[in-house]
């Protein structure tokens, strides 16, 4: 079964007074991985995040999180919805949403095609705390 947990995160930024400000991001990862979708919200959390589980591509596209969410990680290949076909119903409903996918195969013309469509991290599995940091740090900062 397909999870995708949508995690919450607030931070503060510096304004340009110097004063603190708050602001907040959700990030949506969908995996068919058990281990992976057990491991990743214990990492998210330890990075700041409270997580929430869906059950699939379907329930998070018919979700009120979609407009809220600022980052999505992907895995490649899952049954029904594939992280590719969830990145185009995304891009067909004018949703902009920085993605980074996830892989356990290396398959280099999937990844092509992930950038071409717009992605913009590829991280193969295993991929390290600091990577997917880094990764998710790009997506939100707009890299």
């Amino acid at each position: 079964m397909d999870t995708i947990l949508v995690a919450e995160h607030s931070w503060l930024m510096k304004s340009k007074q110097g004063q603190s400000t708050s602001k907040r991001s959700l990030l949506s990862v969908v995996d068919d991985d058990e281990m992976l979708r057990e491991s990743l919200p214990e990492l998210l959390r330890e990075f700041g995040f409270a997580a929430r589980a869906f059950s699939s591509g379907q329930e998070f596209l018919s979700s009120n999180y979609v407009d809220e969410t600022r980052c999505l990680i992907l895995d490649v290949a899952m049954p029904e919805m594939s992280g590719l076909d969830l990145q185009q119903e995304l891009k067909r409903r004018g949703q902009a949403i920085p993605i980074i996918f996830i892989s356990g195969q290396k398959d280099e013309d999937v990844r092509k095609q992930a950038f071409r469509q717009g992605a913009v991290k590829f991280l193969y599995k295993p991929f390290s705390d600091s990577d997917l940091l880094e990764a998710v740090n790009a997506a939100l900062d707009g890299k």
